[in-house]
């Protein structure tokens, strides 16, 4: 799904994801219309970095809330590292920041309905239309109405996206010195890099370092997307409180011991409430859905950082109760061989980066 969503001129090479806790990288280029990997970069904010030299309470707030000095410098650490070329940029707008829905239009013509859902979208949309940039697109006529005398009802995927964000986001990339081509919505990359053509029914658990998106697509795009302010953070800090070590011995903890079933683990306990609270608003979500639309959730995807944990995605299959998977942001990108032992944890890592990456603009 491509929109013409906040473009400004032409094609990136990047994609930039600015996480609630890391700032994401993946460079592709296009070889006989595949997706080639280029490059990927990851920068995490921490106290000892010499511009966020923070305390913990710090440390737990949002990336996009520090200073806009602070995230230049962080995407130019990243590009640096890296050893980035490309400046062409396509960047995405968390799903917090934006408002995403569908709903059902009576249809005559393209145009018509283009006026028509200028007023429509005053019912949606909680803030002033003239402080949002507005995009629309038809996802499809119902195949009961597409021969009938009455005129049929269309679906239409509506966006909105606040105007001082868009202008945020074209002075973070100047400053970096950086090309921005398109902002898109977090939601819309996560689909094109796990989803592509596929229409049916799917749950996407994007588990982020301060929060956790739950994301119903439906058709190819989003139907509905639900916040969760507890992420892989969260559970690191758990189990520094319960075993009274530091957050880097904590982290440690999590990524080597995980959520295996063993007598030496000492960190399950610490880590499986708050997982099961994850399991719970992932559970009601699609509950609701079903109930409501009348449609069975074919699977679910887990990426982010925590879901490379050992056994959580297991455990998340068990406690849900449902088919759950890895999600592979990297599955239509062509990578170097070398890159196959890890390719599973960076496609969980990076799943927003690549669909930015994989976006024609």
């Amino acid at each position: 799904m491509a929109f013409n969503l906040f473009k400004f001129k032409s094609k990136g090479k990047l994609g930039i994801d600015i996480g609630t806790s890391a700032i994401k990288v993946v460079e592709t280029e296009k070889e006989n219309n595949r997706f080639i990997l280029k490059n990927y970069g990851f920068f995490e904010f921490k106290a000892s970095d010499n511009v966020s030299k923070v305390d913990e309470s710090k440390q737990i707030q949002s990336i996009l809330k520090l200073p806009d000095g602070e995230i230049i410098w962080g995407i130019r650490e990243v590009i640096k590292k890296a050893k980035i070329r490309s400046t062409d940029v396509v960047a995405s707008i968390p799903s917090f920041s934006t408002f995403a829905t569908v709903i059902e239009m009576p249809y005559l013509s393209e145009q018509d309905l283009a006026k028509a859902l200028t007023f429509e979208a005053r019912k949606y949309i909680p803030v002033p239309l003239n402080e949002v940039i507005l995009d629309w697109s038809i996802i499809d006529i119902p195949k009961e109405q597409v021969n009938s005398i009455k005129p049929p009802t269309v679906e239409v995927f509506l966006a909105a996206v606040p105007k001082d964000e868009t202008a945020r986001y074209q002075r973070i990339m100047k400053g970096a010195g950086l090309n921005l081509h398109a902002l898109e919505l977090e939601n819309s990359a996560l689909i094109r890099a796990l989803i592509g053509n596929d229409l049916d029914p799917t749950v996407i658990v994007n588990i982020g370092g301060r929060s956790t998106s739950i994301l119903i697509v439906n058709k190819g795009y989003e139907r509905v997307s639900h916040n969760y302010e507890i992420g892989g953070f969260e559970i690191t800090r758990s189990i520094a409180r319960s075993l009274n070590v530091s957050l880097e011995k904590a982290e440690e903890l999590k990524k080597k011991l995980g959520l295996k079933e063993i007598d030496e683990n000492v960190i399950n306990n610490a880590m499986k409430s708050l997982i099961d609270m994850m399991v719970f608003e992932t559970r009601k979500t699609i509950t609701n859905y079903e109930e409501a639309k009348g449609q069975k959730i074919s699977k679910v995807l887990l990426v982010g950082g925590l879901p490379n944990m050992p056994n959580f995605i297991n455990y998340f299959k068990q406690k849900l109760g449902r088919e759950v998977y890895a999600g592979n942001a990297f599955a239509r990108i062509v990578y170097p061989q070398t890159l196959s032992p890890v390719i599973q944890e960076l496609a969980n890592i990076f799943a927003v980066a690549a669909g930015l990456a994989m976006r024609e603009v």
